[in-house]
């Protein structure tokens, strides 16, 4: 059975690769998706699609509407979520999209530092399970498989 794990979180550093090779190495069939992590990309594809906007503000608001449209999708159709807040960046499409996971009644797995759990305490008691590492959120993935 492969799973299809949607992978939320900032799209700034390598932690999805970091994740897909320990699954590799574990030998789990799972698929990954996420968000669109080349970050040019995603800020152009407004205008890459419906043309020159306006204003910044217009042009965020068409990426923003592109990029939704994209992650609804992937997460309609994933089986599991993991929703990655760290330290360095702020959350904001993290946040979303984990409430997004549990709107869609999607299982999740939300991965945290300790320093987050004040700020996270109400979205982690809805998550299905919190941990604060990547390695944990694959064990909790590898439990399935037992």
């Amino acid at each position: 059975m492969e799973l299809t794990v949607y992978l939320a979180g900032q799209i700034h550093d390598d932690w999805r690769q970091q994740l897909k090779a320990k699954a590799a190495d574990r030998e789990l069939p799972i698929a990954f998706v996420g968000p669109q992590e080349n970050h040019e990309r995603s800020d152009d594809i407004g205008e890459a699609i419906m043309g020159k906007q306006p204003n910044s503000m217009y042009r965020d608001d068409a990426a923003s509407s592109v990029n939704n449209f994209r992650t609804q999708v992937l997460l309609q159709k994933a089986d599991a979520v993991i929703a990655l807040f760290g330290e360095q960046y702020k959350q904001w499409n993290t946040a979303m999209d984990a409430s997004a996971a549990i709107q869609l009644n999607k299982p999740l797995i939300l991965v945290r530092p300790d320093s987050l759990i004040h700020p996270l305490k109400e979205l982690s008691n809805k998550a299905d399970v919190t941990v604060e590492t990547i390695d944990q959120a694959l064990d909790v993935l590898s439990y399935i498989y037992e």
